[in-house]
């Protein structure tokens, strides 16, 4: 997403159906890569194993920036972050689901709900650009020089090309700026986040329990 606040064409493009077919190749590859990391290194540390999970998505990351100059398209984060989010979700419902409690489960998909709701608001949202016709960029234009106030509050993005107030940073991830209007939404997301792969670890440990014990019982019959 190369605009702020849902400025761009709605209409999907050949080149960014290219960036989410890269994006989905890269999740793919990258929970593949992750998988295979405790099936080939079963003996090493915990510690080991997530060092060397933490070097594999850091070399995916780094392949997938490097796109651009191998095929011409490059991945884009927002399309990842969307995707990596589903494809968890798939795992949960496909393996995880069964081995959980009712209670569990209606957190856990509620959370991804609630994130879905909030990463559409975040891609669409106006984070706080302040048009030409604005009276804060006639203002802006005239303390350039000074040391304060409005030049503080108001900011230039080189990603979005646009001034935006209580400007904090272009997050690529979520595909938009991050300021007046959309900070709270941004650590919301962030806790959102966090709480989800939470939920996700926890219910992952009940299925590996689950499916231990449901071995047993069955060696135990045979």
């Amino acid at each position: 997403m190369e605009d702020c606040g849902g400025r761009g064409n709605l209409v999907p493009s050949a080149k960014s159906i290219g960036r989410f077919t890269v994006s989905c190749f890269f999740v793919f590859l990258t929970q593949l890569s992750l998988a295979l990391v405790p099936r080939l290194f079963s003996t090493s540390s915990l510690l080991t194993r997530l060092s060397l999970s933490a070097a594999v998505f850091l070399v995916v990351i780094g392949l997938g920036g490097r796109c651009r100059r191998l095929i011409g398209v490059s991945a884009s984060a927002p399309a990842f972050v969307v995707v990596s989010i589903l494809y968890t979700w798939g795992v949960y419902a496909v393996f995880v689901r069964q081995a959980v409690s009712g209670f569990m489960n209606i957190l856990f998909n509620g959370e991804v709900f609630l994130l879905m709701i909030g990463l559409c608001r975040m891609f669409s949202g106006d984070p706080g650009v302040v048009s030409n016709e604005a009276p804060e960029a006639s203002r802006l234009a005239e303390c350039q020089n000074e040391s304060f106030s409005l030049a503080g509050r108001v900011r230039f993005c080189q990603s979005c090309k646009a001034y935006i107030k209580g400007f904090d940073h272009h997050c690529p991830a979520f595909g938009n700026c991050i300021g007046q209007n959309n900070h709270f939404l941004f650590m919301a997301l962030l806790v959102g986040l966090l709480l989800t792969e939470g939920s996700f670890v926890a219910c992952s440990y009940k299925c590996k329990s689950f499916y231990i014990i449901c071995n047993q019982t069955e060696a135990r019959i045979h």
